[in-house]
């Protein structure tokens, strides 16, 4: 487990099925509760990385209740022991607020730019799965803030969020990519292109 994930964090060795079943009981009680930060920020001080895990489980049990003022929370998990693995949950914790929210975009957009480039990961696929939801203009600005990059985390990130987006509008990411393609890493429109 610590080799796929790079040797960052150090595991129990508790395989994730293994793990959802230990804290199923756990997790169904919580969801009827308030959201216990707390309980999150405790498990994000671990060194073991499932304790991140049932963090980011618990979080995804809550989400409904948690709200805007929850982003600075979100926003402080996003860059402490920052991975892949946490961060990819976290941007649908975020993207549900926003959802919610719509005063949470500025502080997308914002994230979109952002020195650290989890927060902008987080930015630009905040949206996925939004399908006819999806706020097309905030999307067409954050992705063009992150034009450019070689960061293979944001590039994969712009691919995944149009791709995901090209199975409800192929057209509008057909007329991205057009309009932005020169400035596009080649894995970016990839992924982008996979299904259109």
């Amino acid at each position: 487990m610590g080799a796929y994930m790079r040797d960052l964090f150090p595991f129990l060795g508790i395989p994730a099925p293994e793990r959802r079943k230990l804290s199923r009981e756990f997790l169904k009680a919580a969801a009827k509760r308030d959201v216990d930060w707390d309980f999150v920020f405790k498990c994000w001080r671990q060194p073991e990385r499932e304790f991140q895990y049932l963090a980011t489980d618990y979080l995804e049990k809550v989400k409904a209740k948690t709200t805007y003022d929850d982003i600075p929370k979100l926003r402080d998990l996003a860059v402490k022991k920052p991975w892949w693995d946490t961060v990819d949950c976290i941007d649908g914790i975020v993207g549900g607020i926003a959802l919610r929210c719509p005063e949470t975009n500025a502080v997308l957009l914002d994230w979109s730019v952002d020195g650290n480039f989890w927060l902008r990961r987080i930015a630009i696929d905040h949206q996925l799965a939004r399908k006819e939801q999806t706020n097309v203009d905030l999307l067409e600005c954050i992705l063009v803030n992150n034009l450019g990059q070689t960061e293979f985390f944001i590039n994969k990130a712009i691919g995944w969020s149009l791709r995901e987006y090209s199975k409800t509008n192929p057209d509008w990411v057909r007329s991205f990519l057009e309009r932005h393609r020169s400035r596009m890493a080649p894995l970016s429109i990839r992924e982008a292109s996979k299904y259109l």
